[in-house]
């Protein structure tokens, strides 16, 4: 999955420069009101003088909270807002400081909770209206009743636009901020998700691989030893039969050799598969096998050429490989098999039977072995039934049912 693309962010380092640079340029404000209080400091101008440094105060409460807007914002708007109350009720004219309500606005509505941004707004426009009153109450107009309603509410109009800019701007930039994360947090969350399903996926192959691996190792083993303890009776008894048996091993060693290169391959980066699985066809091939090895089976296969899904063919010649390998192994010497593949309109039916030992194989079968439940394992993934047990009047059966 393509990892998303974070957007460009100030970290906490470029944060405190900008901060810092903010605080530097508003600074420029303070010389020249200690320049007012040094110049008027004389007895003569005393008033004059205490009026200059609670210009200073007032300027210093109301920009030093600034560094701490980002960790503290509530608290820094409180400490602002109530500096600029005390200039209302203190002077009759603003200062170049107070640009720093609005920045303290922004700072609640981008850092702190949508309930104290909305406060913020409100303190803000209470302000303004403070601010446009005492201001404008102020001036002189000369007597010419200037000085109206509509001029109070033009410069507190004014003034209210200063705040509520502040304020929808960082809500902006909050819900943006909020929304990327989101964006960002759910795209780890789908990358995780990728890797549990890529990571259940290489389970479900590892599986696939290992009931793979036993149907070939189990079938073809079962093969070898059979045709090897005839190739030695043969060499005792009757020499002439010794090459055959000899030759049906050599065989299907090597066949079980070249589906083990295949299932190991499966288990490599790179490597491809060099021969198809085995088809619905195959399973005529694998009766031959069965019959040239020195068992007895006779077939009933009919609709092997219907074109059927590819994991169903495979599954179909699972079946009956491991069936008579079964057979081979639990039914006994002498035992005959009967093996019925059907593929109708919308269902395959397996059936595999023999007349040996159906009540030991059973209880093979029902001992730990791998196979049965490999084989379960394989129909019930194309939503099949099984059925296995021991055989009306004698011997064991195997029947499974595939889907279409």
């Amino acid at each position: 999955m393509e990892e998303l693309v974070r957007p460009w962010r100030l970290g906490p380092r470029g944060q405190w420069w900008f901060d810092a640079v903010l605080l530097g340029t508003l600074s420029l404000i303070i010389p020249f009101y200690v320049a007012q209080v040094l110049l008027s400091g004389d007895a003569a101008r005393d008033v004059q003088s205490d009026g200059y440094v609670a210009d200073l105060v007032l300027v210093l409460v109301q920009l030093v909270p600034l560094i701490w807007r980002r960790r503290h914002p509530v608290i820094v708007f409180a400490l602002i807002a109530g500096a600029c109350g005390l200039q209302v009720l203190l002077l009759d004219y603003p200062l170049a400081s107070q640009v720093s309500l609005p920045i303290a606005v922004y700072s609640v509505a981008r850092y702190a909770r949508p309930r104290w941004g909305y406060a913020a707004l409100a303190v803000g426009l209470l302000g303004a209206g403070l601010a446009s009153w005492d201001w404008v109450s102020s001036v002189d107009d000369g007597g010419n009743g200037f000085l109206d309603t509509k001029t109070y509410v033009m410069v507190g109009v004014s003034l209210a636009t200063f705040p509520i800019a502040a304020w929808a701007l960082g809500v902006m930039v909050r819900t943006r901020a909020a929304y990327v994360d989101s964006l960002i947090e759910r795209n780890e969350q789908l990358r995780r998700d990728a890797e549990q399903r890529a990571e259940l996926g290489a389970t479900q192959e590892r599986a696939r691989i290992a009931r793979e691996m036993h149907d070939v190792v189990a079938h073809g083993l079962s093969v070898i030893v059979v045709q090897a303890d005839g190739a030695r009776y043969a060499a005792e008894q009757d020499p002439a039969l010794a090459p055959k048996a000899l030759e049906t091993v050599a065989q299907t060693a090597r066949e079980a050799l070249r589906e083990m290169r295949q299932l190991l391959g499966l288990l490599r980066d790179g490597d491809v598969m060099t021969r198809p699985q085995p088809r619905l066809g195959d399973i005529a091939t694998l009766v031959e096998e069965a019959q040239a090895g020195g068992a007895t089976v006779t077939a009933t296969l009919s609709g092997l050429d219907a074109s059927v899904p590819e994991g169903v063919a495979l599954t179909a010649y699972r079946v009956v490989q491991e069936a008579l390998s079964n057979v081979r192994k639990h039914a006994g010497p002498g035992a005959a098999a009967r093996v019925s593949v059907t593929a109708v309109d919308d269902s395959l039916d397996i059936e595999v039977t023999d007349d040996g030992r159906g009540a030991a194989a059973d209880e093979v079968a029902g001992s730990g072995g791998l196979g049965l439940v490999g084989m379960g394992e394989r129909i019930s993934a194309h939503d099949g039934t099984l059925e296995t047990g021991p055989a009306p009047g004698g011997g064991f059966r195997v029947y499974a049912r595939l889907p279409l």
